[in-house]
């Protein structure tokens, strides 16, 4: 014991702590002994300890982001987002570099290897800024103002998004990825600092005067008065503008990049069912098709990766997204019931084993993303060599796997950089299954049975390797999406296991993700909530919550999505001109509060909150709130009228209020079989333009509060009964299923 306190002691003297709890760790291999004799001389204590590494950490390690930890060992002096950042810049008199990214962004990884881990850029970074990341996860807020800045001052936008700004938030400069090296036209970091920091000794009244211009030109952007009201002729300019960009070989829009925008086909599938549309079926079916087929699509593990970077879906930015999952989900389910076709039900299926298999934690609440590298190269785990699949398969197995999936020896991956083919392979189909059962002299159903067993054994071997970094913040909005997704699936296929997993993610959100006063929140990781809701935490989770009424008819969530939306007009509706902002009237102050529109890879929060509004004041016969819903359309309708096919959610909001639109009311006791099958016809058809409620035969006064008119309708017969309403007028009710579905345009 004299022994280690004599070490303990003059180790303390020689050395920091960290070095010496390194030593003191390895005094139990070595020797106390020896150990103190080796203190006792400086240059062996060097030599010993010069592979000691000690980390040093900047100002995010305490921070919950799995991307703002990435970067908290980066020699850049980072700071996160708030007032001790801007106030350093305040008093030190420098410009602030504001870096936006999130953790599953390749390019963002990129940059960090290239300039924010390099000692010779964090050098000068240091020097001239005062350096923020941010999440764009986390903080959708700050990332929309200054992506809609890069935008005005570039034409394009994306991410790693930056941006050198004044103390007091005003940007001058904007730009996305920028390389270490001037390379190409692209001006790089090296370049760029000393610029930063000339312009700014130099030319101050210039930086000052541009940061005035770009600050007054971002106010003008939003619309401040509502224009005219939307009508149906924008809902057929949106289809002839999904028609001409409409890519008929491979499905999808436009060229590549190509994204999935799976909101933009359950709209086309609503025009479908509104103009008997076969094109826009064709449309749907084809894209939904050549996705599935597609490199795009994770054919071992299931779920979709992000996007394209060609025009046919084969070679894929390999990160995954939660919400990817749940709108691509809700697309194939929808065209399952649209066409009755097993391999849209199939795939929305997979993507759910994916989602509660891979992305979802103990509790039930889901994470948010799966980055596209491991062990630092993109798409690492998802290729496989030709060689590779022989030595792990049968030989008839592997002929098998090697012809359906178009498997090369010589590989057909491409390396995105170099174009050169790298030996590896993207498994995807250039086939239909039933063009290969064919040619196996199989049924369909057994070359799928087969396929399944040999997935299997592939999945196996492949979990095994270096899974990519995995995003495990939980974002109450995408988790609103998800929790929709599953409850809509809970109820076409007629799978409680979908509705328990919705069931079981909203209350994880309402036990861990609300503030004291009931007011939600947008982020959790680590054990803690944080960072107050946004409208989309909202509108999407209204959405998810609204869905889990009519997948169980239990009262609670209806008056969970009333609650929900109350606080919602209370905190971000313009009680001036209509529409929802994005933050709260109570929130961060920032350069502008913004309303946004623009249905993106999400659909907006004003897009989603129109159709919550309609249902809710469809379901309750409050008109107040299907008026609000109008107004958002007349507040938005200046900017959305010249391109309304990149509003398609709003499109589909616009087309329940245009309608026809139906209110069901469906009066039986849940447990008998007369009233789950008349839910259950209602549920096999694609009709989106309803709401459905469910009163038992017995007294139920919550059902009555919410929805008065109910009260009203009686059994016939004392049987299952339907009470139909087409666009504010009712229908004699009925008890015959397929009167109710007349009734409803279906046959």
């Amino acid at each position: 014991m004299a022994n280690v306190h004599q070490f303990a002691k003059l180790c303390t003297m020689k050395l920091d702590w960290e070095k010496c709890l390194v030593i003191f760790l390895l005094a139990f291999a070595m020797g106390t002994a020896g150990l103190v004799l080796l203190l006792l001389n400086e240059k062996a204590i060097a030599k010993k300890t010069q592979s000691i590494e000690v980390k040093e950490y900047n100002m995010l390690k305490s921070e919950k982001s799995p991307y703002l930890l990435q970067h908290a060992d980066n020699p850049v002096d980072w700071y996160p987002w708030g007032v001790e950042a801007f106030g350093k810049a305040e008093k030190e008199d420098k410009p602030i570099f504001l870096s936006i990214g999130y953790s599953t962004c390749h390019w963002c990884h990129v940059m960090e290897h290239e300039s924010f881990e390099d000692a010779e850029v964090a050098r000068l970074m240091n020097e001239v800024f005062v350096s923020i990341k941010v999440d764009r996860e986390e903080r959708p807020d700050i990332d929309s103002i200054y992506m809609a800045i890069c935008q005005i001052l570039t034409g394009t936008g994306g991410w790693p998004l930056t941006i050198i700004m004044t103390p007091d938030k005003k940007p001058f400069f904007a730009a996305t990825y920028i390389p270490k090296e001037t390379q190409y036209g692209r001006i790089g970091m090296m370049d760029l600092i000393p610029r930063i920091k000339k312009f700014w000794k130099e030319q101050r009244s210039d930086a000052l005067g541009a940061a005035h211009q770009i600050t007054a030109v971002l106010k003008q952007v939003s619309p401040d008065s509502p224009g005219a009201k939307l009508d149906e002729s924008i809902l057929n300019l949106a289809y002839e503008q999904l028609r001409r960009n409409f890519d008929g070989g491979y499905g999808g829009f436009g060229s590549a990049p190509k994204f999935p925008t799976p909101h933009s086909l359950s709209y086309l599938l609503r025009c479908w069912k509104r103009k008997e549309s076969k094109e826009a079926l064709f449309m749907v079916e084809r894209t939904l098709q050549e996705m599935r087929r597609g490199g795009i699509y994770d054919h071992i593990g299931f779920g979709f990766h992000r996007y394209s970077t060609d025009s046919k879906w084969l070679l894929p930015h390999f990160e995954k997204m939660l919400y990817d999952q749940a709108l691509l989900a809700i697309a194939y389910i929808e065209a399952y019931q649209a066409t009755r076709k097993e391999e849209y039900a199939k795939t929305a299926r997979e993507i759910f084993t994916y989602v509660l298999r891979d992305m979802t934690n103990k509790e039930g609440g889901f994470y948010s993303a799966e980055d596209a590298d491991s062990e630092g190269k993109e798409g690492k785990i998802y290729l496989w060599k030709y060689e590779e699949i022989r030595q792990i398969l049968e030989k008839e197995e592997a002929d098998l796997i090697v012809e359906v999936f178009n498997i090369k020896e010589e590989g057909n991956f491409k390396e995105e950089a170099t174009g050169e083919k790298t030996g590896e392979n993207i498994l995807h189909l250039t086939k239909s299954l039933e063009e290969h059962a064919a040619n196996f002299k199989m049924s369909k159903q057994g070359l799928q049975n087969l396929l399944g067993k040999i997935r299997q054994k592939l999945f196996a071997y492949r979990d095994k390797r270096v899974h990519p970094h995995k995003d495990d913040k939980i974002l109450t909005d995408w988790n609103g999406l998800m929790i929709a997704a599953l409850a809509k699936g809970g109820q076409v296929f007629d799978e409680e296991e979908y509705v328990k997993a919705g069931r079981w993610a909203l209350d994880f959100i309402l036990k861990n993700m609300r503030a004291k006063d009931g007011r939600l929140l947008h982020r959790y990781r680590d054990g803690e909530a944080g960072i107050s809701a946004y409208l989309d935490d909202y509108a999407f989770l209204i959405w998810g919550v609204l869905e889990l009424y009519e997948a169980t008819f239990e009262v609670k969530y209806l008056t969970l999505a009333l609650d929900l939306n109350r606080d919602l007009i209370e905190h971000y509706w313009d009680k001036s001109s209509g529409g929802f902002y994005f933050t709260a009237d109570d929130g961060e102050k920032l350069l502008v509060r913004n309303k946004e529109i623009y249905d993106g890879a999400i659909p907006s929060g004003n897009s989603v909150a129109k159709l919550n509004l309609l249902r809710l004041g469809r379901i309750t016969a409050h008109s107040d709130l299907e008026e609000k819903a109008a107004k958002i359309g007349s507040f938005f309708s200046d900017m959305v009228k010249p391109s309304p096919s990149a509003h398609t959610h709003l499109m589909a909001a616009l087309d329940f209020g245009v309608g026809p639109s139906y209110e069901v009311v469906v009066i039986g006791d849940p447990e008998r079989k007369d009233t789950k099958e008349m839910l259950r016809a209602i549920r096999s058809h694609f009709i989106p333009n309803k709401v459905v409620i469910l009163r038992p035969i017995q007294e139920s006064p919550e059902i009555d509060r919410l929805s008065p008119f109910v009260k009203y309708q009686k059994p016939l017969q004392g049987t299952a009964t339907a009470y139909v309403c087409l666009n504010y007028n009712c229908k004699l009710p009925t008890t015959d299923k397929s009167k109710m579905l007349k009734l409803l345009n279906e046959k």
